[in-house]
């Protein structure tokens, strides 16, 4: 079974209510809300623990988010990204500026 994640990121989520995992035959996909980089680290940590090999993040991670996380997960977890270079949901910034 291969296990990802797709981690997002928005002011007001909470990773403890927003998170669902859609299973599949031969994918797991948890999918998990959180409120800032922080938060989005700690959650890295607890998917690899769980098995995840492969973490995508939404368009609200800009380059730093997006480093914090391969950084904290190492180099053996895929982290992928959707990109935006100003993320229209947040009135057009990067979530650089934002968390």
């Amino acid at each position: 079974m291969f296990e990802c994640a797709f981690i997002y990121v928005a002011k007001g989520l909470n990773a403890e209510k927003q998170i669902a995992v859609i299973p599949s035959d031969t994918i797991n996909m948890n999918v998990i809300g959180v409120e800032n980089y922080d938060e989005a680290e700690v959650v890295a940590k607890e998917m690899v623990e769980k098995g995840c090999t492969a973490i995508e993040l939404c368009a609200g991670f800009g380059n730093e988010g997006i480093y914090r996380i391969k950084k904290v997960v190492g180099p053996n977890v895929a982290v992928g990204a959707v990109k935006f270079d100003f993320h229209p949901a947040f009135g057009f910034k990067s979530g650089d500026e934002m968390f």
